[in-house]
């Protein structure tokens, strides 16, 4: 999202120590703060994973392991960095049996103030990439692991450091069937989807070096909405998704349209953040559009995470800036954002 660089960002990093919970009933996590191991333990009897097992694509579907089209549908993150607090077993099982959802999306900002390559303690960060997927592994959940490049615009700026990145993360997780990756949030200010495919050539065999089918979500030009350069010409790898992001105040029937054409072309997308606000993550809530959107996604089969998991005050943060529990919310305790799309998540079966 184009503004989405000129937020404040100096939000302190909040410690949060994890231990065994117990919030819904039948469904108990043993919480630990200690790094992953990458050790895979069977998925929860009737949790998607145990469900669907390991997704790929087929066409312009994301399949299950029946090689039916499934789709993903669930929250993304803001800036780890900046509200590590969400990063939690507890705030995801919220999400996974209130809110009904299936995939957590953790988005790992580059570029920006203690991003990962902007002066962050990338141990740290890499710390909570490790306890959001053993947390959303443990549920049984989804998790999109998200080089979110906004300010650098360019992926290749800091390709070295996602190759390295990418490299630790496919190696600790190639036996996990509940991963994807996602290679750049939103390329921007003129980037062209030639050198965004020279940054995939290289980052997609470092992580299929690991993890040979391994899904990689590929961002396009303009803030991931010029999915049409990708459909002309697409990158000459299987198992891969094209992210188109929206938010319903900006982007309308124009955007819409392109999504219909491409997908009727073969194109598989995925709609890895959207907004039901404006494109700056601010501004009214436009909750007619974002309902065609999701109508529109929802027919096509397309997966999608919803734009974002923080009390930030800004119309796009899901959670009210008054709140402070990273669990178990009432509807008080939400955004007039995150009181609609609880319940569209909550509707769908």
């Amino acid at each position: 999202m184009n503004a989405k660089k000129y937020r404040s960002l100096i939000i302190g990093f909040l410690s949060v120590a994890f231990l065994g919970i117990t919030l819904f009933p039948g469904h108990t996590l043993a919480a630990s703060a200690a790094p992953s191991s990458g050790t895979v333990s069977p998925a929860p009897d009737g949790s998607p994973l145990a469900a669907h097992g390991n997704l790929h694509v087929e066409g312009a579907f994301l399949v299950d392991c029946q090689g039916n089209p499934y789709q993903l549908r669930g929250m993304s993150t803001h800036g780890i960095a900046w509200f590590p607090q969400y990063v939690s077993p507890e705030t995801f099982q919220t999400l996974r049996y209130d809110w009904n959802t299936n995939c957590i999306r953790l988005a790992l900002y580059t570029d920006e103030y203690n991003g990962y390559c902007s002066g962050g303690n990338q141990e740290e960060l890499k710390s909570l990439i490790k306890r959001g997927v053993d947390s959303a592994t443990a549920l049984g959940m989804y998790v999109i692991i998200d080089w979110h490049v906004l300010n650098d615009r360019d992926p290749n700026v800091h390709k070295e450091e996602a190759l390295a990145f990418f490299r630790e993360m496919s190696a600790l997780y190639k036996d996990h069937q509940n991963v994807l990756y996602e290679i750049c949030n939103e390329p921007n200010s003129g980037v062209s989807w030639d050198s965004i495919q020279s940054y995939a050539r290289e980052v997609i065999p470092a992580i299929r070096a690991n993890d040979s089918d391994a899904v990689v979500i590929v961002g396009t030009p303009t803030w991931s909405q010029d999915i049409d350069l990708a459909a002309a010409a697409p990158l000459e790898y299987d198992n891969i998704l094209y992210a188109l992001h929206f938010y319903a105040a900006t982007h309308k029937d124009w955007l819409r349209q392109r999504l219909e054409a491409c997908a009727s072309q073969g194109l598989p997308i995925f709609v890895s953040e959207f907004g039901t606000c404006d494109a700056s993550g601010n501004g009214g809530n436009d909750f007619g559009q974002a309902s065609q959107w999701l109508q529109l996604l929802d027919r096509h089969q397309i997966s999608y995470c919803c734009w974002n998991l923080a009390n930030k005050a800004e119309s796009s943060s899901v959670i009210s800036p008054d709140c402070s529990k990273i669990s178990g919310w009432n509807p008080e305790d939400l955004s007039e954002s995150g009181k609609w799309i609880f319940e569209y998540f909550r509707s769908k079966t």
